[in-house]
């Protein structure tokens, strides 16, 4: 039969699985578009690229999954680049398929044209600029294989336009290659492993988003309690392992609590997972640890020893090698680590907020997460609450806490909220965000709108920047310039003219039943809490000091 280039990328992306694009049709990728019409794929109408590709991040984050997002050439790349990155940057599976100018006319500087794969070469685990329409039966299953295969990580596919109308004979449909470890890890280099575990007397677990997008928790878990190890995590790591756990130590690093970071720099042996040493993790990386022998467990060779040498380099696939070493190791008593642990939680416990204070954030994120349900997908922005957020809330399982780590993206969260709802309907999704995040993809309301999503936007509304101007008042001797927002408008007025309910909280005494019954109730709602400015995210390592130095510990 003979079918267009465009047609043969939707019977491929049906094929393999794709039910939902999130995208905005242009002249471009109008032939993609005619194509999707006749799909059973469902097309999400997004208000901004950027929010189109924020939107299947928010599908690949709790799903696991590749997700794909559309966008017309010129400004609907530029417009979609920072999703791409920040996919990049948090090792999230997706795959981009924007439309460009014919092909012959590529380099001439027509109209709407840019150079979306030079644009995009640093920016996406790899990319394609396809030049006919049999290129696209290799070059689609070969962007899901390495998507999914290894560290996971966006693709991007540049489709000219006269390739999308390019009609050819197809005979047979490529099959999806499957994705397979084959990266073996030498037992010589596992027994090394166990036996610097059993010789140390204070180890710690510092583990990343390598965990959950590996499918990891589960060893893990059995890991660390089979031999008493506490465990830390990133921001992406959030969710690894339960928060309520008694080995847990929360998030580690810049805004970790003190009793986490001292307990890294006490420890003898550091066993890193499916982390890159970053720097919000591991602040000034000669003084991180110094003292410790190091394991890192990863299955991207270019992040060992990229930041930190290890003593111990492990390559490979992070939940088989856990689960090689539990298979071997024994169970430990440690209880002389664990009660010298429990003497630095007693002696530097984690800011709690203001007793009375009902919109005191601290005590308003914990109040939100005493009602919701225990499985809710919580999203945030990029923040004060972002880090209110991972300090207090208590993320139980992978994939329920959704949140922009290496590029920090503000205005990320809503369309991600969005992505998370249209994966899981049957779930509860929550999102915190500021007042100026918000605004970043304020448009994005419309998309949720047109769906009628069952997203709950909880706004900590302080009328400024409020990370940016703690970092002033802390940092650069109260310099505030360009924080501080001249005007700010009336969010629960704009929610109504999108057609979503909203609520107003005033300063006076919060109403738990209420929050539970807005929370539970079915539909989008839009919550505006009123936060002081000089609230601050505590505690906060020193600028260029080692993780121990911390202020308003």
């Amino acid at each position: 039969m003979k079918l267009s280039g465009a047609e043969i990328t939707i019977k491929l992306l049906e094929q393999f699985g794709i039910d939902t694009i999130s995208g905005i049709p242009g002249g471009a990728n109008l032939p993609l578009y005619s194509a999707l019409a006749n799909s059973s794929i469902r097309h999400i109408l997004a208000r901004h690229e950027q929010g189109a590709g924020f939107i299947a991040q928010g599908m690949a984050r709790t799903t696991g999954k590749t997700a794909v997002c559309m966008a017309t050439s010129g400004p609907g790349v530029t417009n979609l680049v920072t999703a791409i990155a920040d996919a990049k940057l948090d090792s999230v599976p997706l795959i981009a398929i924007t439309g460009q100018i014919a092909y012959s006319m590529v380099g001439s500087d027509a109209f709407q044209e840019i150079d979306t794969y030079g644009l995009t070469l640093g920016i996406t685990k790899h990319n394609f600029l396809v030049r006919s329409a049999a290129e696209l039966l290799t070059v689609i299953p070969e962007a899901f294989y390495i998507a999914e295969s290894g560290r996971p990580g966006p693709v991007l596919i540049d489709i000219p336009k006269d390739v999308q109308k390019e009609m050819i004979e197809i005979n047979h449909w490529p099959i999806k290659r499957a994705v397979v470890n084959d990266m073996k890890i030498e037992k010589e280099t596992i027994q090394r492993a166990i036996e610097m575990i059993k010789t140390s007397e204070r180890p710690v677990l510092y583990v990343g988003g390598g965990i959950i997008s590996g499918d990891a928790s589960e060893s893990l878990k059995t890991f660390a309690l089979k031999q008493q190890i506490p465990v830390a995590t990133t921001l992406m790591g959030l969710g690894a392992f339960p928060s309520d756990d008694s080995l847990s130590l929360g998030i580690m690093g810049m805004h970790g609590a003190k009793y986490t970071n001292l307990a890294f720099y006490e420890s003898d042996l550091i066993i890193a997972a499916g982390v890159r040493f970053d720097d919000r993790a591991v602040g000034n990386a000669n003084e991180f640890c110094k003292h410790a022998k190091i394991i890192h467990i990863d299955i991207d060779p270019s992040e060992i020893n990229k930041v930190k040498q290890a003593t111990l380099c492990v390559e490979g696939d992070a939940r088989d090698a856990l689960d090689q070493i539990a298979m071997v190791i024994g169970e430990r008593d440690r209880s002389e680590w664990l009660t010298r642990v429990a003497e630095l939680k007693t002696a530097h416990p984690l800011y709690e907020g203001i007793a009375g204070m009902p919109y005191h954030p601290v005590n308003f994120i914990k109040q939100v997460a005493s009602v919701a349900d225990k499985d809710a997908i919580i999203c945030t922005d990029v923040g004060q609450h972002q880090m209110w957020v991972a300090q207090n809330y208590p993320i139980l399982k992978p994939r329920i806490l959704l949140t922009s780590g290496g590029l920090g993206t503000m205005g990320f969260g809503l369309p991600a909220a969005i992505g998370a709802a249209l994966s899981n309907p049957d779930k509860q999704i929550i999102l915190f965000t500021g007042d100026g995040s918000i605004l970043m993809n304020l448009q994005e309301l419309a998309t949720m709108r047109d769906f009628d999503l069952n997203i709950k936007i909880i706004i900590m509304n302080n009328g400024h920047l409020g990370l940016v101007r703690q970092l002033q008042e802390l940092f650069y001797d109260k310099t505030y310039i360009a924080t501080e927002f001249i005007s700010n408008p009336d969010f629960t007025m704009i929610a109504k003219g999108f057609g979503i309910e909203s609520i107003d909280y005033d300063s006076g005494q919060s109403d738990t039943e209420q929050l539970k019954i807005v929370l539970s109730s079915k539909g989008g709602c839009v919550i505006n809490v009123p936060t002081e400015i000089g609230e601050l995210v505590l505690p906060v390592v020193t600028p260029g000091e080692g993780n121990h130095i911390m202020i308003g510990a």
